[in-house]
């Protein structure tokens, strides 16, 4: 990339009297990221802040800004909506490894908006679900991440354990993760290491289209509606001080 000492020195110019990063760009035809490299260490006044948040309209600029979030949100609402309205039209056509995939994600799954997350001990249960995401999704294996909770002194080696959860789930070397020693989830309680000689494998995938397709599918299959898994927890009221 061939040097801007013009811009450089125009860009910093700028930011000394306070203007914003993109507006900077804008105006010099160069990438913000140039901008913030130049100008990054020339610290703005508080006032100087206040100016680039409300902008030459004063107090109606949080205002806008709050109207864009809203925007924001609605549309992907919509969208994750959408998804879940796919994955009950899926829940319709009566497929068998369909509807065991998303009935083991019910009962196992985290519930993450964006992110697909699944725990547990089984071989069996993450062949299954695998399988699922696979065949029924169209997830390909590159795609998954595998995170491994190892419990040490079970006479197996971390290459043994690695090899028997990839196979489980039917992934490449590539998808393994950072892994957690010895650490005993609730729902092992009280269990002898040898009880779990593998630990427990933790498979996940982020697309916000599959999770909310299953979401849909696994309201379709049960005849209810859940709206957190739209929409997230209900938000804590802020209450403003007297």
């Amino acid at each position: 990339m061939r040097p801007k000492p013009r811009e450089k020195a125009a860009a910093r110019e700028l930011r000394r009297k306070g203007e914003p990063l993109k507006r900077i760009a804008t105006r010099l035809s160069v990438s913000v990221g140039s901008v913030h490299r130049w100008t990054r260490d020339i610290k703005l006044t508080p006032e100087q802040h206040h100016q680039n948040l409300t902008g030459p309209r004063g107090p109606q600029r949080p205002g806008h800004i709050a109207k864009r979030v809203e925007a924001w949100r609605r549309k992907n609402r919509t969208q994750r909506l959408a998804f879940q309205q796919q994955g009950r039209m899926r829940a319709r056509a009566g497929d068998g490894l369909h509807r065991a995939g998303c009935m083991l994600y019910w009962a196992e799954g985290a519930k993450d908006r964006n992110t697909i997350v699944f725990a547990n001990s089984d071989p069996h249960m993450l062949r299954v679900f695998s399988g699922f995401l696979r065949e029924c999704l169209g997830v390909d294996p590159v795609d998954f991440r595998v995170r491994l909770n190892v419990y040490t002194g079970n006479g197996l080696t971390l290459r043994e354990i690695e090899d028997h959860w990839l196979d489980a789930v039917g992934a490449p070397r590539s998808a393994l993760r950072a892994h957690t020693l010895d650490h005993y989830p609730t729902s092992s309680s009280g269990h002898r290491p040898n009880k779990l000689p593998y630990g427990v494998c933790t498979l996940k995938v982020s697309s916000t289209r599959l999770v909310q397709h299953i979401f849909g599918a696994i309201q379709e299959y049960g005849g209810f509606d859940e709206p957190r898994w739209l929409d997230g927890p209900p938000r804590k009221s802020r209450k403003r001080p007297n």
